[in-house]
């Protein structure tokens, strides 16, 4: 039997009796980040990095939950288990599992690119490495990302000068932070989503450097704001694009690649910045692990695992839930 298999609820470890980010209700579930499709609400005994458990209390309402700092090592019934940086978004971990010397390393999401904002990807040495595919074609190369923050704040500062309000669409955690993080505050004021602002303020707590915002509510006077930066959650803009008008709206995310692609209709610009992976890091990612066996989830699984096999790769699908492209908060 593996050390790790997929079963009705998600990939589960027996001998340790564990379900790494289950998609049904389990008594003990190991959690490698916040986002919904890797945690999900009905579980016994969450057990994540320590930074990621007050962001999982927020989305899932007060949960029993265990936090392990990064390298902390937890052992049950002989098998040692430990969180390690994944780059992805605030919290986020690789999840390394070793048993008799067997190692399995189950990657989450991830990023190679230090954004300023998580604690950076650390290649993590094993036997078996489960790795996310969401951009896993070649097409998928993103540009540097200062290039793109330098474009964000080009584009406020033409706005601001026109005396257009600028509405940058970004997910709640990860891409909100990381955008706050790098923007030119000297152009006008953030303001925010109160969803944002509530994710941002529990982030504060271990990533003190974040700049600070404004929270939005129905008292704000738009005339006040004419120059700033509105960031909200894809879908939950309508309320504050009513006030802020006249506006323009972006959307940052990889779907951003090419035109046409998700949330690209909805918006006036799109950036293309994104918490994943792009084609070459995913490839640098599995290259560092030396691992022996590469099993690929969360994407382009068919023609990513073809590719590797053409590069000589012991690599196999894992089908779940979320294997189709463009299903997670990237």
């Amino acid at each position: 039997m593996a050390l790790i298999e997929l079963t009705k609820h998600g990939l589960y470890c027996a001998q340790a009796d564990v379900y790494i980010d289950p998609w049904k209700s389990v008594p003990k579930a190991l959690i490698t980040h916040a986002h919904s499709d890797h945690a999900r609400s009905g579980n016994g005994l969450y057990i994540a990095q320590v930074h990621c458990v007050p962001l999982l209390n927020l989305r899932l309402g007060k949960i029993n939950a265990q936090g392990l700092k990064y390298g902390e090592q937890m052992t049950i019934n002989g098998v040692k288990i430990s969180f390690h940086p994944a780059g992805h978004v605030p919290g986020s971990s690789q999840i390394r599992i070793e048993y008799k010397g067997e190692v399995w390393v189950v990657s989450g999401d991830y990023k190679l690119e230090d954004d300023g904002v998580c604690t950076p990807f650390e290649s993590v040495k094993c036997h078996s490495f489960i790795s996310e595919s969401t951009f896993g074609l070649p097409i998928y190369q993103w540009k540097d990302q200062h290039e793109v923050y330098a474009e964000i704040n080009n584009w406020w500062k033409k706005n601001a000068t026109d005396g257009v309000v600028s509405v940058i669409m970004a997910y709640s955690l990860g891409k909100a932070q990381r955008i706050l993080k790098h923007l030119d505050q000297g152009i006008g004021k953030v303001i925010v989503h109160p969803v944002v602002g509530v994710m941002n303020e529990a982030v504060r707590d271990f990533t003190p450097d974040l700049p600070m915002d404004i929270i939005w509510n129905k008292d704000l006077t738009a005339s006040n704001y004419r120059n700033a930066m509105l960031i909200v959650p894809p879908n939950s803009a309508e309320a504050m694009l009513e006030m802020f008008n006249p506006c323009s709206i972006a959307f940052a995310s990889g779907w951003m690649n090419f035109r046409g692609g998700k949330y690209q209709m909805s918006s006036e610009r799109g950036f293309t910045l994104s918490d994943h992976a792009d084609w070459s890091s995913l490839n640098k990612a599995i290259e560092a692990s030396d691992a022996e066996q590469i099993f690929v989830t969360h994407g382009f699984v068919k023609p990513y695992v073809k590719w590797l096999r053409e590069q000589g790769k012991n690599a196999f699908e894992l089908e779940t839930l979320f294997s189709s492209n463009g299903s997670s908060e990237e």
